[in-house]
């Protein structure tokens, strides 16, 4: 039988609900805290839980926290939030990006890596192996010194590229996945290089069924992301409200061509709300509950006047195609 993996234990994928597929918590990634980048630091859980509250409130169910050990992941703070709010968590192994892991390791992460001063450090002296066991022990024992288990696991590459620490991740997230069987989520860079993760995945023997492909929306590429979706995989848009990197327009007709295409059982929606300025009780932004309460309705509109049904959609992005993306399964 098929589970889900939350912070606190393994449920049925029926028990998930309503799901935000790609968050952030309460995280302060080293690299923008050394540049004093404070829009990008979530760093206070109690402004953090009001926002989750808020998501819970509108009928919330399910958050997948997709914060990475070099992104700064503040674990026992989303633990306690998930007890304060009754919100169900999926934690996240693995890795983010190659540039992050220039910054300086806190003296909590030394003392859990060794005596490394930067992440590219500590993966250019570990082997592939050993850095999928790393992984393992994330999603069968416990993300870095807690109890808690990741749900997923993931990698990351820039824009435009993969360095060759970025591949070493990639392969030993790969061997992590055929070990747990814990589904794996791929970041993505202004939403490129996925078809070329993809070739990789494949020589580790993955099935790209298995993998959720993030920031698909700040590449708005219809013949780019059609490639994708007929792999198998999920197609992430995580960006939403996010206008800076195009229109909420722009966006759901993307959506809605992959749907016409017959892609709308692959479909995962978030709002990827890692900055101050993305949440309503950091500094007054659209917060956790825009995407329930103001984007559904509107992307139910533009569905109907389409000529499709938008309730039974959003049914498909948030419950039905999250049960089956971020389920253990052979």
């Amino acid at each position: 039988m098929s589970f889900v993996r939350t912070l606190f234990e393994d449920i049925a994928p029926e028990q998930m609900g309503f799901t935000y597929s790609h968050e952030h918590i309460v995280c302060i990634p080293a690299h923008w805290q050394e540049r004093s980048a404070y829009d990008l630091l979530l760093d206070c859980p109690e402004k953090s839980c009001e926002d989750v509250q808020d998501f819970v409130n509108l009928g919330g169910k399910t958050i997948v926290d997709a914060t990475a050990i070099d992104y700064g992941r503040c674990i026992e703070d989303v633990a306690e939030i998930s007890r304060k709010t009754g919100v169900q968590i999926i934690g996240t192994g693995g890795f983010n990006k190659g540039f992050l892991w220039d910054a300086q390791l806190s003296p909590r992460l030394r003392n859990i890596l060794g005596s490394y001063e930067t992440y590219a450090e500590w993966i250019e002296d570990r082997s592939i192996n050993e850095l999928a066991d790393y992984v393992i022990h994330e999603v069968e024992e416990g993300i870095e010194d807690s109890s808690y288990r990741a749900g997923q696991v993931k990698f990351g590459t820039g824009y435009n590229s993969i360095s060759p620490l970025e591949e070493k991740t990639i392969r030993a997230v790969a061997r992590a996945h055929l070990e747990t069987k814990a589904p794996i989520h791929a970041h993505t860079e202004n939403g490129t290089m996925a078809l070329e993760q993809i070739e990789i995945l494949r020589s580790e023997g993955i099935s790209p069924e298995f993998v959720s492909f993030g920031h698909m929306d700040r590449n708005l590429d219809p013949y780019y992301h059609k490639q994708i979706a007929m792999t198998g995989a999920f197609v992430s848009f995580d960006g939403i409200n996010k206008i800076k990197y195009g229109p909420e327009s722009a966006r759901i007709a993307e959506i809605l061509y992959l749907v016409k295409e017959g892609f709308e059982d692959q479909i995962l929606i978030s709002g990827d709300t890692a900055r101050r300025s993305y949440y309503k009780h950091y500094d007054f932004g659209p917060g956790l509950s825009y995407i329930k309460e103001k984007w559904v309705p509107r992307f139910i509109d533009e569905a109907y006047f389409a000529g499709f049904d938008g309730n039974a959609l959003i049914q498909k992005f948030f419950v039905s195609n999250p049960m089956r993306c971020f389920a253990f399964k052979d």
